[in-house]
């Protein structure tokens, strides 16, 4: 068991359906030690709440536990939580269990980190600023252009912009942009997804990719000249793409993942296609963290109607990416 990776999984928003999900979790079923994030109380009440068991090992970091058993590494809860109810007075739990997965893994205690969801308005109602998972743990680990990527078993999609007001993408979309983050997603697919040369199929800004500048000149100023610079130097690039039509089978093909503009044009596609079973990664940082796909579903916290299909994938894309990582290294 001492020498299984330690896979970090902070609970989320107490309020939300993060903690119950993690009292779903077979620990059988991963070939990793799991040690969750978060306060111990609060995961044996929501256990309680949705009528399961809930055995948790307290976590040490010299001493792993002699069989498979959930760990629990407590952060304490400044104020008992109700599901279904934010509380601003929370909020402050939520960034510490995110620092202290982060710190483990940039220290080397922890392989990878997975993340249940969180509520970005309660955190920022608390004064503290907050514009996502990804743009935080960037600014943890000190880097300075993130990439988040969303994956089923059978399409990847990242993303250009994030978390940005559709009137602030097209300006945020420069060549410089766009060469570091296609460089980042290749690297990335090649280290921590193994694939040897991936295709990146990438989307215009504007509908029917600008129709060769008639609804929009981004994709012949931007776009392709940033494309051919890195085809250049070998990159296997393809676009810009209509995106109304690269999502279809035919063009999916021969792509290993999609590279889309802005967050509406490429994630609804993806949750269509696989959602309860898509998990989101952070490429681009120095240590592996990938998250459920979902947001807090508050309406459904308590219930026990929560399905942990998602959080499934979270982890075991995590110690897949681990495992590449830790391969390519070995290779250098």
């Amino acid at each position: 068991m001492s020498d299984r990776p330690v896979i970090a999984i902070t609970s989320g928003e107490p309020a939300g359906i993060g903690p119950e999900l993690m009292a779903m979790i077979d620990p059988a079923d991963f070939d990793a030690r799991l040690a969750i994030v978060g306060d111990e109380t609060l995961l044996r009440e929501r256990a309680r709440a949705i009528g399961r068991d809930l055995e948790l090992h307290p976590y040490s970091a010299d001493e792993a536990p002699g069989r498979a058993v959930l760990e629990i590494l407590h952060i304490p809860l400044p104020r008992p939580s109700t599901p279904g109810r934010l509380d601003v007075a929370n909020a402050p739990y939520v960034l510490q269990t995110l620092e202290r997965a982060c710190d483990g893994c940039l220290s080397g205690e922890f392989a990878a980190m997975v993340t249940a969801p969180i509520q970005k308005d309660i955190v920022n109602a608390s004064g503290l600023a907050f514009s996502g998972h990804t743009e935080f743990l960037a600014e943890r680990c000190g880097v300075q252009q993130p990439l988040m990527m969303l994956a089923t078993e059978d399409l990847r999609v990242a993303l250009v912009t994030t978390h940005l007001p559709l009137r602030e993408v097209a300006d945020a979309i420069t060549g410089e942009r766009l060469e570091s983050i296609l460089r980042i997603l290749d690297r990335g697919l090649r280290e921590r997804f193994g694939i040897e040369r991936p295709h990146i199929k990438v989307c215009g800004l504007n509908p029917h990719a600008g129709e060769n500048g008639y609804l929009g000149r981004e994709e012949i100023e931007i776009i392709e000249p940033a494309l051919a610079r890195l085809k250049d130097e070998g990159m296997n690039l393809s676009g810009p793409w209509p995106a109304d039509t690269v999502f279809t089978a035919e063009a999916l093909a021969d792509a290993d993942a999609v590279l889309a503009m802005y967050h509406d044009q490429g994630l609804p596609v993806l949750k269509h296609a696989g959602f309860n079973r898509a998990i989101n990664t952070t490429l681009g940082l120095p240590i592996v963290r990938s998250s459920v796909d979902h947001g807090t579903a508050l309406g459904l916290a308590g219930s026990g109607r929560a399905r942990p299909d998602s959080l499934f994938a979270a982890i075991r894309s995590a110690l897949q990416q681990h495992r590449h990582w830790r391969n390519a290294e070995a290779r250098r």
